[in-house]
């Protein structure tokens, strides 16, 4: 049996969701852009597609623009909106603990003279209010934000943050980075109070290569790719439809048992932590996160690489931080000033709505072995 704990990186596919595309790519594959009449029923399906979407974001349909990733997303976003408010300043704010996507952005734009505010993380590994107070300035431009941290699994304070950027009268625009928190955290983009919002599809059991941006209506950005006009004239190229058809397809399933999943993932959550504190006392939380699907742990002397590898050769998945990090070390646990034997030992379990509490104990039974198996780093 393959115990699967690291969904913050990626998800199963649902077999519902993969039907969909398939559907979509031996059925419905004419192009909606052309003028036939099976061209125009494709036409009307992504149009319905996008009407899912935007139900689950909470938005207009005209607000969702889908794109190939959360990454591209958060791309677009951050420099659209600094190109839209470039005549009204050059300081950005944004935390310390966002993803990559945004913060190899943010070093792209201090190289073409913005200023960026990183905000520190607080020993919860959230970010504190009156911080984001005192970084507000009158030439802020941008405040980039995400939704839940992916590697610790807290969740920031983006609506307490608009509501303070829309009473301070500020210009500033806010982004956020919700890849991680969408379908997990029970609100919409209108609720947020954001201005760009970033989804992608993989992280809620659609097939990688699908995301979409929601874009708040009045905000007139400058189209991302030219072309032939399609997704109104902001993403030019033929639309993917059996990817869009996926993701309508995953957040149509994910929105009828979001409560339920949600309860199921706080559950196992708890689950294991009572586990870890009852057998395994040489493993501590990093954070107590409040999203219901990432728990961010450390073995504290031990190398975190080493513990991912040998609970992989059981059939057991974790992760050492972001996948996306690639064996780089963590910013994030570098942010929360953790010491080097806390920061090297930490690893990440994540869960899905389908995960069980056969895989918990799977992953306590494992942590055991390695725990027998290898020595602690001397370093």
């Amino acid at each position: 049996m393959i115990a699967y704990l690291d969904n913050a990186a990626t998800t199963a596919v649902w077999p519902e969701v993969a039907d969909a595309a398939a559907k979509a790519m031996v059925e419905g594959y004419f192009n909606p852009s052309a003028r036939y009449p099976d061209a125009a029923k494709a036409a009307k399906t992504l149009s319905e597609h996008r009407a899912t979407v935007a139900r689950a974001l909470g938005c207009k349909p005209s607000e969702v623009v889908f794109t190939s990733c959360g990454t591209e997303s958060d791309n677009w976003a951050i420099r659209s909106a600094v190109e839209l408010n470039r005549r009204k300043g050059k300081h950005i704010i944004t935390t310390a603990i966002e993803h990559s996507a945004v913060l190899n952005v943010m070093k792209d734009l201090e190289q073409e003279g913005y200023e960026v505010t990183y905000l520190p993380a607080n020993a919860q590994g959230t970010i504190d209010l009156d911080t984001f107070s005192a970084a507000l300035r009158e030439d802020t431009i941008l405040v980039s934000m995400m939704l839940v941290n992916n590697e610790l699994g807290t969740v920031l304070p983006v609506q307490q943050v608009a509501q303070i950027i829309k009473a301070s009268n500020s210009p500033a625009l806010l982004h956020c980075d919700a890849v991680q928190g969408f379908m997990k955290i029970p609100v919409t983009a209108k609720e947020l109070g954001v201005d760009l919002m970033a989804i992608s599809g993989h992280k809620i059991h659609a097939p990688k290569g699908i995301g979409a941006l929601y874009i708040r209506s009045g905000l007139k950005l400058k189209p991302f790719i030219l072309g032939g006009g399609q997704e109104s004239g902001l993403r030019s190229g033929t639309e993917p439809t059996a990817q869009i058809a996926a993701l309508a397809k995953a957040c149509e399933l994910g929105m009828a048992r979001r409560d339920a999943d949600i309860a199921h993932m706080q559950e196992l959550k708890e689950y294991t932590l009572r586990r870890i504190r009852e057998e395994l006392p040489q493993i501590v939380p990093v954070v107590l996160g409040d999203a219901p699907h990432v728990l961010a742990l450390t073995m504290v002397g031990y190398k975190s690489e080493v513990l991912v590898r040998v609970l992989g050769d059981a059939g057991i998945c974790v992760s050492a931080g972001s996948a996306c990090h690639r064996g780089t070390p963590s910013h994030v646990y570098a942010a929360l000033g953790l010491d080097k034997a806390h920061r090297e030992g930490a690893f990440r379990v994540s869960f899905c709505g389908d995960s069980t509490q056969e895989e918990v104990d799977a992953l306590i039974d494992g942590l055991k072995r390695a725990g027998e198996l290898l020595f602690p780093s001397m370093s």
